[in-house]
């Protein structure tokens, strides 16, 4: 319950502040009560009563706009509206003994104050990109304050001498003076925000980021966070640099790789990064998300669609005598029949058949007429390569075809990342890889192989399902000029893989259409790419 708690107190607060900031602007707006201004005439200055109306005014406008940085849970707007509402009370009081306003101010301090633990995010102001929402709220206050005045000195002719005029009773040319405070601020902010720092662009992973990710990475099981050493991905840690997440943006989609690290920090990291996107009016997204994990995500109020299922293989059943084994002593029968070789490469001798590899890959790529992919896919670079064993299928001395290993921490899980096999390589030579690196696998003691992906397979077909999940199903079943959708898990049929979801987390609504198209053009490496290859 904590985390329902911590995050609906700002957001109250938020709409209180943003209120008390309303009234402030109606009060100054209004004319005052003629025998409080008399009273206050007999203790005070005519110049602190101005100047107090005008300075409320002011006030007024800046609980509008630190609104948005409570709800941010921003420590900075916690402090900043503390002094705001301090400076409301005061002048409420000077400039026409409005005790009703500095009233409802104080009650609002008090709930501020006993809130403090709830405001404990660093950040910026005005460094998020404001809501339109937010931003109509504001100028309906402001609008709707200027003609609560119109209307109330509407019986006040007009006179340049208004704005110099210095009264007791001068109601309407103190309204027209703190009109224009208020105009001039909303001015310096809108300057602010024209030559504030561009928005949010991804940085690449420095050396230190990727040492800190490793250790991270070395104390859990999934191979797949080896994709952070591609670095074309933000990355985010957590407050205790315990955990971390992977993530790209395209438009105004983030899209963040399963987080990475111990459970009892995942909740935080999440979090984190839900805050992250709304500095930047992103749209946070989890790709690829394991069903065992799902409930972390629902406690952000975000919802979930099926991607597919991801197959992995029991390597502890892979018996070659066996007679499920019969496929795969054929494959193996099948390279050493074509004079082809099969060995595994270890991390410190890639760099050394660099070369080699890259024309094997060269050739896949023209043979496909494809182009490299990312994000959540791995590409042919030489650095990222560097840190994983290789396996290399061999024919007449020459590389033929080659698959980088992903060895899971702890031996749990091993997958193969980048595949590519030459033009001329033996038929089927890539089952046949597989089923070398399945048997290397299990003699160096992994439990688990990992198949990746089979992207909308495992719908439960029903006319009384969501429509993602019959689309889906469709597209599985009549997608083939687009993906071989059937084709892909056929094939990894073939290794008896045990079969587990894997899910899209995003804030729900009519964005998901624009959620996928920004991830295959994250994948893709732009729009331009997805459409013309």
């Amino acid at each position: 319950m904590a985390i329902p708690f911590v995050n609906a107190i700002p957001r109250v607060l938020s709409v209180i502040t943003f209120l008390s900031g309303t009234i402030l602007l109606f009060s100054g707006a209004t004319p005052a009560a003629a025998e409080r201004l008399a009273l206050l005439n007999k203790i005070l200055p005519l110049g602190i009563i101005e100047t107090s109306h005008f300075l409320g005014s002011l006030v007024g406008v800046a609980l509008l706009l630190l609104s948005q940085g409570l709800a941010r849970r921003l420590d900075a707007a916690y402090f900043f509206t503390a002094v705001a509402l301090s400076a409301g009370i005061v002048t409420s009081l000077l400039k026409g003994a409005d005790y009703e306003a500095a009233t409802i101010l104080v009650v609002v301090l008090l709930l501020l104050g006993y809130s403090r633990p709830a405001f404990n995010r660093r950040a910026a102001l005005f460094e998020t990109r404001f809501s339109a929402g937010w931003l109509a709220a504001v100028g309906a206050s402001i609008a709707v304050s200027i003609w609560l005045g119109l209307f109330a000195y509407k019986h006040v002719e007009y006179s340049s001498q208004l704005w110099w005029e210095f009264e007791l009773h001068g109601d309407a040319s103190r309204f027209l003076r703190a009109t224009v405070g208020v105009a001039i601020g909303l001015v310096l902010l809108t300057l602010t925000r024209l030559f504030r720092r561009a928005p949010h662009e991804l940085e690449v992973p420095t050396d230190a980021q990727l040492a800190k990710a490793a250790e991270i990475i070395a104390r859990q099981e999934s191979p797949s966070a080896f994709l952070v050493y591609l670095r074309d991905k933000g990355i985010l840690f957590d407050d205790e640099e315990r955990a971390f997440v992977m993530y790209g943006v395209q438009g105004r989609t983030w899209a963040a790789l399963a987080p990475v690290g111990p459970p009892e920090r995942l909740g935080s990291l999440i979090r984190s990064f839900i805050e992250r996107c709304d500095d930047f009016g992103g749209v946070p997204v989890f790709y690829e998300v394991p069903k065992e994990q799902l409930y972390r995500y629902a406690d952000f109020g975000l919802t979930f669609v099926k991607l597919g299922e991801c197959g992995a293989v029991d390597l502890s059943q892979l018996v070659l005598e066996s007679p499920k084994g019969a496929r795969y002593r054929q494959a193996l029968r099948r390279l050493e029949k074509q004079g082809a070789t099969f060995r595994v490469v270890d991390p410190g001798d890639v760099t050394g058949m660099m070369d080699r590899l890259a024309s094997v890959s060269n050739d896949w790529l023209a043979s496909k007429s494809a182009a490299e992919k990312g994000f959540s896919l791995g590409f042919f670079d030489a650095d990222y390569l560097a840190h994983f064993p290789v396996a290399v299928v061999e024919r007449g001395g020459n590389i033929v075809a080659f698959a980088s290993l992903w060895p899971g921490p702890g031996k749990v899980e091993l997958s193969l990342d980048l595949m590519r096999y030459a033009h001329d390589a033996p038929h089927e030579v890539m089952e046949s890889l597989f089923v070398h690196v399945m048997l290397w696998a299990r003699n160096e003691g992994y439990q688990r192989f990992s198949l990746g992906m089979a992207p909308l397979s495992g719908f439960e077909q029903s006319p009384v399902a969501p429509f993602w999940n019959r689309l889906g199903a469709f597209l599985y079943d009549h997608g083939g000029s687009l993906y071989n959708f059937q084709g892909l898990r056929a094939y990894k049929e073939k290794f008896d893989p045990v079969w587990e979801p894997r899910y899209l987390v995003y804030p729900g609504g009519l964005k998901l259409p624009r959620i996928l198209a920004d991830i295959a053009a994250l994948v893709a490496g732009g729009y331009r790419r997805l459409l013309v290859r």
